[in-house]
């Protein structure tokens, strides 16, 4: 039984597209800069750096509470619940959450090893592969103008990766670069996967799928993967030694925990901004706001982190902002496109007999 999403109307999914970019932009390009951060500053729990990824979790609660509050005032049931989630489907979230505690340590630790002007390539492989498997998995339809977005995003991701080894952080052995180089690789196929696998998710759910219980597979999904990262920060003693490293933070004790906390909660808005977005439209049009954002990213980098601005990262915003172009203009050409269809095929109006 495939159900779906409930379908409120195009003026309210275009305002929720639009916050959950907007959601999205903040934790897609404050997450990064938080973590490097707390890297560049003394920090060296990879564990600890994945778990504050989705750690953060339980800030869900509050729009879930508001959101069941306002059903009380507006919709007063008997079958009004707070959660709307069923097995099957919390299911589903528990499994995609386990897999994205594993994503979160990989890009930690690539993250750890590369500096943030690398996160192109995690950006460039994510969105051919967030292509193909939504291909694969959803049938995503492609248009000429969508395959000329993921062309340019992805070779205007690939540019910046050009200058990477002059970026090479001092005191780093070659094996060091070379292991975060291929497990930010590999983070970007599992996140690849890990986007349409959602889109999938809501297809196949046996209930119907409004943005309330896309919140809630958000929290879910945050809570299995910081369980994940919890058993790793266990087994890695981080726990232990957390209050040595806040000592011995380069920016002082107390801007150490603001960094974390701050971090955890910037995360959040990249998940629920990435999965509010697949709700709204696809898989493919997460991947693609992720990857248009990634020249943000350069530039506040260069801002807050003191990097280099080369002439590749130019180059790669130009590109990505022809990408992103490209691709909404193609949207409004389909949308106009399917308007007129449907107006051609609307009966006319039946008249009544004439009496006689």
């Amino acid at each position: 039984m495939e159900v779906k999403e409930a379908e409120p109307n195009s003026s309210m999914r275009r305002a929720l597209l639009v916050i959950n970019c907007f959601v999205l932009a903040i934790g897609n390009c404050g997450g990064p800069l938080m973590m490097r951060l707390y890297f560049i500053h003394g920090g060296k729990r990879v564990w600890f750096s994945s778990w504050l990824e989705t750690g953060g979790w339980p800030i869900i609660l509050f729009p879930i509470a508001w959101a069941y509050l306002h059903r009380r005032r507006t919709q007063p049931t008997s079958r009004n619940k707070f959660f709307f989630m069923k097995p099957p489907l919390f299911i589903a979230s528990a499994v995609i959450g386990i897999l994205t505690g594993f994503d979160d340590y990989l890009y930690a630790y690539g993250v750890a090893r590369l500096p943030v002007s690398t996160s192109s390539l995690i950006i460039a492989a994510q969105l051919a592969f967030t292509a193909g498997f939504a291909f694969l998995l959803v049938k995503q339809k492609f248009t000429s103008y969508s395959i000329n977005a993921v062309f340019l995003l992805t070779i205007g991701a690939g540019v910046l990766a050009l200058n990477t080894s002059s970026d090479r952080p001092e005191n780093e052995s070659n094996k060091e670069y070379v292991m975060g180089f291929l497990m930010t690789i590999a983070a970007a196929v599992l996140y690849g996967f890990i986007l349409p696998l959602v889109e999938l998710m809501y297809k196949k759910a046996k209930q119907e799928i409004s943005y309330a219980l896309v919140m809630e597979i958000q929290m879910v999904m945050c809570l299995f993967a910081t369980v994940l990262c919890t058993v790793g920060m266990l087994v890695n003693n981080d726990f232990k030694v957390i209050s040595r490293e806040a000592r011995e933070f380069g920016l002082g004790e107390t801007k150490y925990y603001v960094v974390a906390i701050s971090s955890a909660i910037i995360w959040q808005g990249f998940f629920l901004g990435a999965i509010g977005v697949i709700f709204c439209a696809s898989s493919l049009v997460s991947g693609i706001m992720i990857a248009v954002l990634l020249p943000v990213t350069e530039i506040l980098a260069v801002i807050f982190l003191k990097e280099k601005f080369q002439a590749e990262k130019g180059v790669a915003l130009a590109l990505s902002l022809w990408g992103f172009v490209s691709y909404f203009y193609g949207e409004i050409k389909q949308t106009k496109k399917k308007k007129r269809a449907l107006e051609t095929e609307m009966p006319p109006v039946p008249t009544s007999p004439e009496t006689v």
